[in-house]
C-alpha cells in the first residue's frame, strides 16, 4: 500500500442503513448514454464499479464525501448527492 491508501484505510465510515446519501437517478442513462463511465474511474473511494455489461453499480459504504461523482457527471446530471445526516458518513482520522 502507498501512503495515501494507508491513511484512507484508517478512516472509518458510519453507515446510515437504508438512507444512502448518493443515488444514481436513472441507471439506464449510465448504460446507454454515458460512454466514458468517468465516475468509476474518478471516485477516489471506489464507490462506483463497472459490471461486465457496462452497467454502473454504486455502493456508498466508504464514500469520502468529496463530490467528485456529482461534478464528473455534470453532462448528464444523473447523480443525486447530499451530505449524510449528522453523525453518519466518513470519520476522517487525519483531518
Amino acid at each position: 500500500m502507498n501512503d495515501v491508501e494507508e491513511k484512507l484505510y484508517q478512516n472509518r465510515y458510519r453507515l446510515d442503513a437504508g438512507r444512502p446519501h448518493i443515488r444514481i437517478r436513472d441507471p439506464e442513462v449510465c448504460q446507454a448514454r454515458c460512454s466514458a463511465k468517468s465516475c468509476a474511474a474518478c471516485c477516489p473511494a471506489g464507490c462506483y464499479t463497472l459490471g461486465p455489461e457496462g452497467d454502473v453499480t454504486l455502493l456508498t459504504d466508504g464514500c469520502l464525501e468529496c463530490g467528485t461523482c456529482r461534478i464528473i457527471c455534470s453532462e448528464f446530471r444523473n447523480v443525486d448527492w447530499e451530505y449524510p445526516r449528522g453523525g453518519f458518513g466518513v470519520l476522517f482520522k487525519f483531518g
